[in-house]
């Protein structure tokens, strides 16, 4: 008879199973998506999680490692990496975004687990960086990408960082999600859909999400008011990031306590590049930074256990 040590603990939570469920909250995003951009959106979706996929098989296959494909994070991260970018984005720059996201960031550190950093959020840093042109060309909802007049708009975002108060779309329009951005980050309404299935299905806390996005909202209100939080919130991928990005279970903190103070960390961060940057966005930025201090943020918020060592 084999006896292992306490604790003993049973769940039929599976990687496989986690990445499905994610997957799967992000569904209604991309049928906003659908609608508002039209079906460019799920080419972009789809090539980027076939893109992905396709590099996660062909490293661990040059490597001759064990096949992952099969525990969908490389599906996620295709969704995810797909959400945070233009709907007009060229297709050879959304597989370049997959390479990075994959490779460098995800398999050269020894893939699902080891990653320092959210694989999607880090190649959309550098996308950006890359290809600063196309990363920001946005247009305006239910336009026909299909002709070359394509109209562009700004983003609520950049109306809020110019000062521009009087262009913004209404609060409802925000929260629905019929405005320019990125693909998957306009619609709030979705979005939250999203959030309260991972809920229900108990694999995320309210933690992470709730703290980075009260966080951005009491800020952002001391500094302009209530109206002008409100419109912070329901701008830019706060939403996105906050629930989809920043709870990743490999680069974030184990403990509530840690989970805490990387979301006001993540909040703060985000506040200080929208209000002080060069740069209206401040979402991804603010969620790197904060995968970097994930270990520290383990170490000062891990309560050792009663009669342990330290």
């Amino acid at each position: 008879m084999n006896v292992s040590f306490a604790p003993h603990i049973h769940d039929r939570l599976t990687t496989n199973r986690i990445m499905l469920d994610v997957c799967i909250a992000l569904v209604p995003s991309l049928v906003i998506a659908i609608w508002v951009f039209g079906l460019r959106a799920a080419v972009i979706t789809g090539v980027c999680v076939a893109s992905c996929v396709l590099f996660e098989w062909g490293y661990e296959k040059l490597l001759k490692r064990k096949n992952t494909i099969g525990d969908f994070s490389a599906v996620l991260t295709g969704i995810i990496l797909a959400y945070n970018l233009p709907v007009t984005i060229p297709v050879w720059q959304a597989v370049f975004g997959s390479f990075v996201a994959i490779i460098f960031v995800k398999q050269l550190f020894g893939g699902l687990g080891k990653n320092f950093a959210n694989p999607a959020v880090t190649a959309r840093i550098v996308m950006f960086l890359a290809f600063p042109i196309t990363m920001t060309t946005w247009v305006l909802p239910f336009g026909s990408l299909e002709t070359n007049d394509i109209v562009t708009g700004a983003t609520p975002l950049a109306y809020l960082f110019k000062g521009d108060i009087n262009s913004l779309p209404s609060f409802w329009n925000l929260f629905l999600g019929t405005h320019g951005g990125c693909l998957g980050e306009t619609s709030e309404l979705a979005l939250l859909i999203g959030f309260v299935y991972l809920l229900l299905r108990r694999v995320i806390t309210p933690i992470i999400p709730f703290t980075f996005i009260a966080t951005v909202f009491l800020l952002t209100s001391l500094y302009g008011g209530f109206d002008y939080g409100l419109y912070q919130i329901l701008s830019g991928g706060l939403f996105l990031g906050a629930i989809f990005c920043a709870t990743d279970y490999v680069t974030s903190p184990i403990t509530n306590l840690g989970r805490a103070i990387f979301g006001v960390g993540c909040g703060l961060v985000t506040v200080v590049i929208r209000l002080y940057g060069s740069y209206p966005e401040g979402v991804s930025f603010a969620i790197l930074f904060m995968n970097m201090l994930v270990p520290y943020i383990n170490k000062i918020s891990y309560k050792k256990a009663l009669g342990g060592l330290k």
